[in-house]
């Protein structure tokens, strides 16, 4: 029977247990991990000295979890039967002992499908809520809607940006009904429920606040 032996270890799993328990008869070693500082060249020179010759890595996981020029190096000193990758990289895509092709786990027509279903889902809670999911370079920010009357601002994460669109607010009579801010890096994301509407005016003023980027006015529709 072929011995495999596959790692799914969360980001706080204890690396060095693996280190010291990978099994020595192993055939077939499976890698499912993301890539994280604790994680990069998770499988190097020590972990393939320990299996045996006729073993086979395969990666579908994330270019450099696996230490490539270690592999190579087993590779050509038949101490590694074979290593299969969706990441060719340089040193192993014309080895004759390596099996690589593209990564192309989110280019199906399901996958390619469902992309598109998300990308929509998630512009039009945008438009309609100013909810964010998934950005880049700005937090993911999701708030019930409690009210008719909302305001998103986009600021620099800065001390007492809250403060001062709060106060901005109140001086024009309005009341906050619910909020929600959130940073990421440098950026900072706000979500303001208002008891009722807020007048043009108002959002030039909080537009006028520096550090605030951009102001939206996000109405529901009242049935």
């Amino acid at each position: 029977m072929k011995a495999i032996y596959g790692m799914i270890l969360g980001i706080a799993a204890p690396l060095a247990v693996y280190a010291q328990t990978a099994p020595t008869k192993v055939e077939f070693l499976t890698v499912h991990v993301p890539l994280v500082p604790e994680t990069r060249d998770l499988i190097g020179p020590d972990q393939i000295a320990r299996m045996p010759s006729n073993a086979v890595i395969l990666n579908f996981a994330r270019e450099g979890i696996v230490d490539e020029r270690a592999v190579v190096a087993a590779l050509d000193a038949s101490k590694l039967s074979a290593y299969v990758s969706d990441f060719p990289v340089n040193l192993t895509r014309n080895h004759p002992r390596c099996v690589t092709f593209p990564h192309l786990g989110a280019s199906t027509d399901e996958a390619e499908e469902n992309c598109a279903v998300m990308v929509v889902d998630q512009l039009r809670e945008f438009l309609e809520h100013g909810t964010i999911r998934n950005a880049v370079n700005f937090p993911s920010v999701e708030m019930d809607r409690e009210s008719f009357h909302r305001i998103a601002i986009a600021n620099a994460n800065v001390p007492n940006m809250v403060g001062q669109i709060s106060t901005t607010m109140a001086q024009a009579g309005l009341n906050i009904h619910n909020m929600l801010n959130k940073s990421l890096g440098g950026m900072a994301y706000t979500l303001v429920d208002l008891d009722s509407a807020v007048a043009a005016d108002v959002v030039e003023r909080i537009g006028r606040i520096p550090g605030v980027l951009s102001v939206r006015v996000v109405p529901r529709a009242q049935p």
